[in-house]
C-alpha cells in the first residue's frame, strides 16, 4: 500500500493521486503534492514551554501520566534521555527507567 499523506483538512487516510495533486473523496479538498512535501519537511517539534526538540534530546515529564492498560504511573520529573521524535498523536518515542518503552506527548514534557 502507498504511504499517501492524509487530508491537511478532514484527516482522512483516504486520499489519491489525481495528476499532480492529491483529492480527498470524504471532504473534496485538493491539495498540491509539492505543499505537502514541503509540509513534511518542515515539520517541528516544541515541547510544553514551546523549546525546539530534536532526536537525542534529553527531556521532563512535566504531569503524572498513567499507563493505559497498566496500573503504573510515570510521575511528574521522571528524566527520559535519547528521545526519538515521531509522527503521529504521541511523538516522542523513549525507554523509561523501570517502564521500558512507550510514547509520550510532546506537550506533556520539557526540554532538560
Amino acid at each position: 500500500m502507498s504511504a499517501l499523506p492524509k487530508c491537511p483538512q478532514c484527516n482522512s487516510e483516504y486520499t489519491y493521486e489525481d495528476g499532480l495533486n492529491y483529492v480527498c473523496p470524504e471532504c473534496a479538498h485538493e491539495w498540491p503534492q509539492q505543499a505537502a512535501e514541503a509540509l513534511e519537511e518542515t515539520r517541528v517539534w516544541k515541547d510544553a514551554n514551546g523549546n525546539v526538540l530534536q532526536d537525542g534530546d534529553s527531556v521532563t515529564v512535566i504531569k503524572d501520566l498513567k499507563i493505559k492498560g497498566s496500573s503504573s504511573v510515570v510521575k511528574v520529573g521522571t528524566k527520559v534521555k535519547n528521545i526519538r521524535l515521531i509522527e503521529g498523536d504521541h511523538d516522542i518515542d523513549c525507554k523509561i527507567d523501570g517502564i521500558g518503552a512507550m510514547q509520550l506527548k510532546s506537550e506533556f514534557v520539557k526540554k532538560a
